[in-house]
């Protein structure tokens, strides 16, 4: 009775993102599992969306929240004061990334990391004009909304219109339409790895050639690294895989260890553009929350301590032998652990989501692509669990 009714306030007074949403009560989550008050277990082959990296209540990053809580938590709005969870992060995650990204400004998530990122390139380069690409996913607020490239008539889009001006979109590894970025172009905003879009590679090339037009242009080259940041990919960052430094990289989810933290990072002297003329010209109260902070510092100790990156290709490499020999499985993509299972079929994929859940299995699809379910589980997650996990899907596979 009483799970009955909180379901109900769930509804009634929870704000709701969707006509249906999952309604699993969640009891305690612990590694690459939660579950619900009747004990029911799952596999988490979502993350959070990439978030969980370390996996859920992992003890280091428990100790490090509960530590900096009890010292203290909000002083002051962000940049005023010294705190050194932020300092110390911010040193280390630089220290992670090639020059010349050296400067780290905290937020609270990967929308809000956007919203930075395109406002320091527009007052960089003096220019208005950005382009983003089709099928990229940013974030919801209007400015990340805005660099979104769906597809024509995709209602995530087209039912807040109009929003924010000077917006060109071009595809993802057509190589032709890097000719659309001039000199009228303040900056160029892509994932390095297409996730919404289901999982879509750059083609051997692409992002270097990106990279030179930008160059030729004076136009900056953003990174949305906020799903394929802190190991996801199989290295600590996406840029560094791929070969190619852009001017300014977007991170959240796994960068907060689990709590809310996103960053947008560049040139000591290009974010310095920020911080005169006007002054605040960013600014946020909770950004770089020290407890987050803390709790982000503690899983990057985590990954680096226990060598959780290192593993990442060849745990991904695994699913994919398991599951590709399915006759349902139509193809796989896949960086790292961020895997993208192509049934060629929207109602297919729907039924999937379905046996899931009897399963014991929560996963996804993705905002661009409803043919394909998503593999993003922890990046602890043991050879053992991969290969129960598959064999699960595989069952579910053949019910389908």
């Amino acid at each position: 009775m009483e799970q009955q009714i909180l379901r109900k306030q769930f509804l009634r007074h929870v704000a709701q993102t969707s006509p249906s949403p999952l309604m699993i009560e969640v009891a305690k989550a612990e590694g690459c599992f939660f579950y619900t008050p009747e004990g029911k277990r799952y596999y988490d082959l979502v993350a959070g969306v990439s978030v969980n990296n370390v996996g859920h209540a992992n003890p280091k990053v428990i100790e490090a929240v509960q530590k900096q809580a009890a010292e203290y938590m909000h002083i002051m709005v962000y940049g005023e004061m010294v705190e050194k969870p932020q300092v110390t992060y911010a040193r280390r995650i630089t220290e992670l990334l090639p020059d010349p990204l050296d400067c780290v400004y905290f937020l609270n998530s990967g929308s809000e990391a956007v919203e930075g990122a395109l406002k320091l390139a527009k007052r960089h380069t003096g220019r208005h004009e950005m382009i983003g690409m089709r099928r990229a996913y940013h974030g919801s607020t209007q400015g990340s909304m805005s660099m979104m490239g769906n597809p024509e008539g995709c209602t995530w889009k087209n039912a807040f219109m109009p929003l924010l001006p000077g917006i060109k979109s071009i595809t993802f590894n057509r190589w032709e339409d890097l000719e659309e970025i001039t000199e009228h172009t303040a900056c160029v905003l892509v994932e390095p790895v297409q996730g919404e879009a289901g999982v879509r590679l750059p083609e051997k090339g692409y992002l270097q050639a990106l990279r030179q037009r930008c160059d030729e242009t004076g136009a900056m080259l953003i990174f949305d690294e906020i799903q394929t940041c802190m190991g996801r990919t199989g290295e600590m960052f996406a840029l560094q895989k791929y070969g190619v430094i852009p001017d300014i990289v977007c991170v959240a989810k796994a960068f907060g260890g689990g709590m809310p933290l996103g960053a947008f990072i560049a040139s000591h002297a290009v974010m310095q553009d920020l911080s005169d003329q006007p002054s605040l010209g960013h600014i946020t109260t909770f950004g770089g929350h020290p407890v987050c902070c803390a709790a982000g510092l503690a899983a990057l100790d985590y990954l680096t301590e226990n060598k959780v990156v290192e593993s990442v290709e060849t745990k991904g490499a695994l699913y994919e032998q398991l599951l590709q020999g399915h006759p349902q499985v139509k193809e796989i993509r896949r960086s790292g652990l961020l895997m993208a299972v192509e049934l060629g079929d929207s109602g297919k994929m729907y039924r999937m989501m379905e046996l899931f859940k009897e399963a014991g299995i929560l996963s996804d699809w993705f905002l661009f692509c409803d043919t394909a379910f998503r593999i993003s589980p922890p990046l602890i997650i043991t050879e053992t669990e991969i290969r129960e996990s598959s064999r699960l899907i595989w069952e579910c596979l053949e019910r389908l």
